[in-house]
């Protein structure tokens, strides 16, 4: 493998990795944008700033999982790593043009599932790994449907005697930390994948051994390009996080925050990649139920299912056209 196609990967890498977090950059600033606690140009650079932080709070378990927990190690080469960067560029790009909240995640692991598949054929799934992180396409929104739901009781009971305005004020301060704890979270599960994805073309590039650390600019050039990426983010998917599932106020806000950062560390803690949007939806959605079902738009909600069941086999189709095409090409 030549230098000059590791370069030209890696800059493909940390493309998927800006537009990560130029794809979910919705799911940290919705709440604070929609509830007018930030504008939308504030909300992006707090958020973003958030984003690099994480990089110096959390363990690189996803970027483990990614690396050497979905597909077989042996069968990582140049063609592969390509197929599944483009079939997630090709996929977020897609989804982020008709506004849809799919999952970047899934994206990533469908095309490295799609690329292996073509290339080695069912076997070369490590199916534990696989199935940790379909299972929780399903937890991540539970819990954050749970924790969102449950905050959204006791803080309704705690305000019970407050007047509307009192609480607006206080949860306008309060909803700053809740957007930036979930945008640590966002940066410390997300960027992780992207470095994962560049760990294993290192190791099949004979640059990097598997026992090794992951070096140190790999890191910190993946949590920069997701931090520029949340800062140059798309305001069309916020429209449909922000207001469009359930109606938001200060506090409704805060709770939805707050629970999807609790899943989010949790998740990152167990080293599984999980779809912040994904989380952030359930939450949203979590907080209008204790309102009444009819205050979710199921609707709107059914729609982002659809996205999340189709993202991995599109992406994973994407990127076994995209391996041969590689295969030809490169």
């Amino acid at each position: 493998m030549s230098l000059g196609v590791i370069i030209t990967l890696v800059i493909v890498a940390l493309l998927f990795d800006f537009m990560n977090g130029f794809h979910d950059a919705a799911n940290s600033i919705a709440t604070i944008v929609s509830t007018r606690v930030l504008k939308p140009h504030q909300a992006v650079i707090w958020a973003a700033a958030f984003n690099f932080l994480a990089y110096f709070l959390f363990e690189l378990k996803v970027a483990g999982t990614i690396g050497k927990g979905t597909i077989d190690p042996s069968i990582v080469d140049h063609y592969l790593i390509f197929g599944a960067l483009i079939g997630a560029i090709v996929w977020n790009v897609i989804t982020w043009y008709y506004g849809i909240p799919s999952s970047s995640s899934h994206a990533l692991v469908g095309g490295l599932v799609g690329a292996a598949v073509a290339k080695a054929g069912f076997g070369s799934l490590i199916s534990a790994g696989v199935l940790k992180i379909i299972a929780f396409i399903f937890i991540a929104p539970f819990l954050g449907f749970t924790i969102g739901s449950l905050m959204m009781v006791i803080v309704s009971w705690l305000c019970r005697n407050m007047s509307p305005s009192k609480v607006d004020k206080h949860f306008r301060r309060l909803q700053l930390l809740s957007a930036a704890g979930y945008s640590l979270g966002h940066g410390g599960n997300d960027a992780q994948k992207t470095i994962g994805i560049i760990w294993m073309l290192l190791i099949a590039a004979g640059v990097s051994k598997s026992g090794e650390h992951v070096p140190a600019w790999v890191v910190l050039s993946c949590y920069t390009a997701m931090g520029l990426g949340t800062m140059f983010g798309g305001w069309r998917i916020v429209k449909t996080m922000g207001n469009r599932i359930t109606k938001l106020n200060q506090a409704r806000g805060f709770c939805a925050n707050s629970a999807g950062a609790m899943t989010l560390f949790f998740a990152t803690a167990l080293g599984v990649p999980v779809s912040t949007t994904h989380t952030i939806t359930g939450a949203i959605a979590g907080v209008g139920s204790t309102r009444g079902a009819r205050r979710v738009r199921w609707g709107v909600a059914g729609n982002i299912v659809w996205a999340w069941i189709l993202t991995i086999p599109c992406s994973a189709l994407i990127a076994a056209a995209a391996w041969w095409l590689g295969t030809k090409l490169l």
